[in-house]
């Protein structure tokens, strides 16, 4: 039997950290932890998160900086300010926003 579970956020969905003063958006999305051991075991263990839950890769922004972020989802919560990313990617990865979130670009047809 599997224990996979859906994702609760999808990729173009725009989330903020529920701890720490960020926010991004969703480029990718894995089912569980995948990434290494020494990244998830340099969390100090009393906010470490479990690896059994979807982990998301965002194109992430501070007040200072954007650059790229692996969350898991008992960290996100939606980003409610409206307000569009200024990380660089974004127009790369997006073709705009409906509604507060991104469009994927359409795929081309070769």
């Amino acid at each position: 039997m599997s224990t996979d579970r859906l994702a609760k956020f999808s990729i173009g969905d725009v989330v903020r950290h529920r701890i720490h003063p960020f926010r991004g958006v969703i480029y990718d999305v894995d089912p569980e932890f995948n990434h290494t051991d020494e990244w998830w075991e340099s969390i100090p263990r009393d906010v470490r998160p479990h690896k059994e839950q979807p982990y998301y890769h965002l194109l992430a922004e501070n007040e200072k900086n954007t650059y790229e972020a692996y969350v898991s989802e008992q960290n996100l919560l939606p980003d409610e300010t409206g307000k569009p990313c200024r990380h660089p990617l974004v127009d790369e990865l997006f073709a705009g926003r409906d509604a507060g979130r991104y469009r994927a670009h359409p795929r081309s047809s070769h």
